[in-house]
């Protein structure tokens, strides 16, 4: 399977997203601040895959180092600069928490805590990937046969370390031959759905047509769409859902036109500490990403953007959510709690 990330040797290796579509660029990062500069840049993007990568990053920080003092403090300036890349995504802080619990088991055991933390970094990798495999399939059983449907962003291998969430689902719809057309938006300033998710639903054979961000409403008053795929960054204890800049106007056109509209998730995403999505964090990222995209300015100098990373659909817009665990449905506090609850026994 297709993955966009992969440890080898003390060294982490990545597929460089901003390269996409026109090379296939690898890098080799040797340290956790060249990882929390692929995050942050989005070299690396994707609410699982950023988590994938700060808890690679973490087994970096202390690879190369003796016992001592000063593991324990690299682990630490490590972890907390990995936790401050990108604030939205809550898979980062439940990859960070879950090896920093194995670097202070390993300590409790007296055991050097390289080999434990590789351990637990690839075991976080594993999971995500199988998640990923499991919402692929509730998610198709879900579709009629020739479905069309629309996404934004990627959802893919690229976002996950392998299979995808929404796109997981576009994918196993088509390998089960229930998948007729996909129409990604474009998924402005960064042009995620242009370059990214056309690259690979290119790269499987995945019909597709590629449409503008503003074509989405027009687009579904002129066909008989069968769903609206989105994936989560994080989601509220309510159902109130944070993705990627766009996913709000998705979901209100969907509402209008009587669309089903499929929030698709692992369980990781979900933020036991928030009610609702008025708590989300929403990363406000350069205005430059607007202005100047890829160093092309279009604007007029002088001009001034606001550049969203996010946004929160209302859980009430949200026909139902897609995790490993099984499909949930409104109303969504009580889904959720269950399916969470249903985690820890």
């Amino acid at each position: 399977m297709f993955t966009p990330i992969c440890w080898r040797e003390g060294t982490l290796e990545i597929l460089d997203q901003t390269e996409l579509p026109w090379k296939e660029v690898w890098r080799k990062l040797h340290r956790w601040e060249e990882v929390a500069e692929a995050i942050v840049s989005m070299r690396v993007r994707g609410a699982p895959l950023i988590g994938i990568a700060a808890a690679y990053g973490l087994v970096l920080a202390v690879w190369d180092l003796p016992d001592g003092k000063d593991l324990e403090r690299a682990f630490k300036e490590a972890l907390e600069g990995l936790g401050k890349t990108r604030p939205t995504a809550v898979n980062l802080f439940h990859a960070l928490e879950r090896m920093e619990r194995a670097f202070r088991e390993a300590r409790e055991r007296g055991w050097f805590p390289r080999e434990r933390l590789l351990r637990e970094a690839e075991a976080i990798h594993r999971e995500e990937v199988d998640a990923c495999i499991r919402m692929g399939r509730l998610g198709a059983e879900l579709l009629p046969e020739g479905a069309e449907v629309v996404t934004i962003c990627n959802t893919g291998a690229l976002a996950t370390g392998g299979y995808g969430t929404a796109l997981g689902v576009i994918r196993a719809a088509w390998e089960r031959g229930k998948l007729w057309m996909v129409y990604p938006l474009e998924t402005r300033p960064k042009l995620q759905g242009a370059r990214l998710t056309a690259w690979e639903l290119s790269r499987e054979g995945i019909p597709y047509r590629l449409i503008p961000d503003s074509a989405a409403g027009w687009l579904m008053a002129k066909k008989e769409l069968d769903a609206v795929l989105v994936g989560a960054d994080r989601i509220a204890m309510n159902g109130d859902t944070a993705n990627k800049i766009g996913t709000y106007t998705l979901a209100v056109l969907a509402h209008r036109h009587g669309i089903p509209f499929y929030v698709v998730a692992p369980t990781s995403t979900i933020d036991p500490s928030l009610p609702d999505g008025s708590g989300i964090p929403i990363e406000e990222r350069d205005e430059s990403e607007v202005l100047s995209p890829y160093g092309m300015r279009f604007a007029p100098e002088g001009a001034r953007a606001w550049n969203p990373a996010f946004d929160v659909t209302p859980a009430e817009l949200v026909t139902a959510i897609i995790t490993e665990r099984g499909v949930l449905r409104p109303p969504f506090k009580a889904s959720i709690s269950s399916v969470l609850s249903q985690g820890k026994s």
